[in-house]
Parts: structure tokens; C-alpha cells; sequence
């Protein structure tokens, strides 16, 4: 099942997101291609498409399953922004990939801190935000978006099978990735613009809207520890807020969360 370039340039609604795109069958990962071309000078908004990727990575350098049938991509971005204000990227693709899927597709998306979109408590996409520093600068982001579209969860480790889903096994049925493609980078345009205008509370306020673990109890695992405590809200850099039983805050800039019934 290849990814037809031309199929989605003809669709395509966008200002500059996709206008240029490198497509690829079979990548190492996109975030590594297209590292290599923001180095090279590649346009903000170039987009490179992978139909699998090898060794595809999420945070903290976890291997990503990227199948056929999925979407697996990354756009180039070049903001001129503080390198603390970068998490709300994450947090403005995430709204824009839980929009596609439900507006599509009309399923009930919810987005999960820090990176993930799910549809009934399941992990239909992931995003990992990178970026390129140079002193106090940046010089570039990449964000790498992975949509499990047309692929059974058999495909997948056992392991993974109970907290993931795809578009597929949802609907029984494939859907046209094309179509997916440039709805989501039409929404992530348009996320992105209110972005560069540093429209960051409504950027924020549409995430909570869609964060139903807000408020609930949750079980938060960072790099030093492993903690019990009530999802409050994120600030305005996009870290979390955890309350613990004894009424202490902590604020998580990264993390792996959990939601305790």
C-alpha cells in the first residue's frame, strides 16, 4: 500500500505545509531524514513520507512499530521561538491529529500527555517533537507524526496490543491515507499558525478541552521516579501539574503517564 505524492498534491489546501515533500517506501526513520535536509536548508513546511520505517523511535529512544498501512511522517519547522515554548508544538499537533481523526472519521479522539492521541483509551498516534539548538536558538524543529491507519493490531507485539489501536480496526475498513495526509497537515498548519502568533492559551485551552485525564487520579513515571497523584492542568509551557495525596505540586516537563481508576 504506497503513499500516492501526487494523489495528495492535488488535494492538498495548505499555504506551505506539504507544498514539498520527500516520499520514501523504506526509511531508517523520518526524524532522521529529515534532520538531514533541515542541515541542507530545507524550506519550513517540507514533509517527508515514509510507507515503513526501521527503526522508527518514540521518547526516550523507544523503538516505534511503523508497519504499512500507516502514516508515518515529519515536518521541518524553523519558529523563532525559546527553546522552553517548544513542548506547546507538541501539544498544538496532537489537537490537530485528534481533529482529523474525529472529523473524518467522526470517532471520540482524546490527546494524553505529553504526545499521544487516543480513541477509546487506546493509542491511535504518537509525536515526537526534536529539535536543533544553537546557543540560546533554535534552528530548527522537527515533528514526527505516526497515525496507525490501515494495519491490524496483529502486525503489532503482543505486548502493544492492549493499549493500541488503528483506524482499521476500528472501522473495518481501510481509509484513504491520502485524504488523512492533508486533512491532518491542513490542521496542523492552521495550529501552527496560531502558534508563530504565540496564541498559546488557545492553543492550550483546545488541548484541555480534548484531555480527559484532567482531573482524574494518575500514576506518573519520570527519569527519577515513580509517583501517585491528581492530573491538575498543564502551565503555560505545556509541563504538567500533579498533585500528590499530601497536597504537594510537581510540575513534569516529561514523563510517562498513566490514568488509576
Amino acid at each position: 500500500m504506497m503513499i500516492k505524492v501526487e494523489k495528495i498534491m492535488s488535494m492538498l489546501q495548505t499555504e506551505y505545509v506539504g507544498r514539498e515533500i520527500h516520499y520514501f517506501q523504506k526509511v531508517t526513520s523520518t526524524n532522521a531524514i529529515a534532520k538531514e535536509e533541515a542541515k541542507k536548508n530545507a524550506k519550513a513546511g517540507t514533509v517527508i513520507i515514509a510507507d515503513t520505517q526501521t527503526r522508527g523511535h518514540g521518547r526516550l529512544n523507544r523503538k516505534w512499530i511503523s508497519p504499512k498501512g500507516g502514516v508515518w511522517l515529519s515536518i521541518i519547522l524553523k519558529p523563532t521561538i525559546a527553546a522552553e515554548e517548544t513542548p506547546i508544538i507538541t501539544l498544538a499537533t496532537s489537537t490537530a491529529v485528534a481533529n482529523t481523526i474525529h472529523r473524518l472519521h467522526t470517532l471520540k479522539t482524546e490527546v494524553k500527555w505529553p504526545n499521544d492521541v487516543l480513541v477509546n483509551g487506546r493509542k491511535i498516534c504518537g509525536i515526537l517533537t526534536e529539535s536543533s539548538i544553537e546557543g540560546e536558538n533554535i534552528k530548527f524543529i522537527i515533528v514526527g507524526v505516526g497515525i496507525n491507519a490501515n494495519f491490524n493490531l496483529d502486525v503489532l507485539p503482543t505486548d502493544l496490543r492492549s493499549t493500541t489501536t488503528s483506524l482499521k480496526q476500528l472501522l473495518r475498513e481501510n481509509v484513504d491515507l491520502e485524504r488523512l495526509i492533508c486533512v491532518f497537515l491542513k490542521e496542523f498548519e492552521e495550529h501552527y499558525e496560531l502558534f508563530k502568533k504565540r496564541r498559546f492559551d488557545a492553543l492550550r485551552d483546545e488541548w484541555r478541552g480534548m484531555a480527559g485525564f484532567l482531573g482524574k487520579n494518575v500514576e506518573v513515571m519520570s527519569f527519577r521516579e515513580t509517583f501517585m497523584g491528581k492530573a491538575l492542568d498543564i502551565d503555560e509551557n505545556g509541563a504538567l501539574i500533579v498533585e500528590l495525596e499530601n497536597g504537594e505540586r510537581r510540575r513534569l516537563l516529561s514523563g510517562d503517564l498513566t490514568v488509576r481508576e
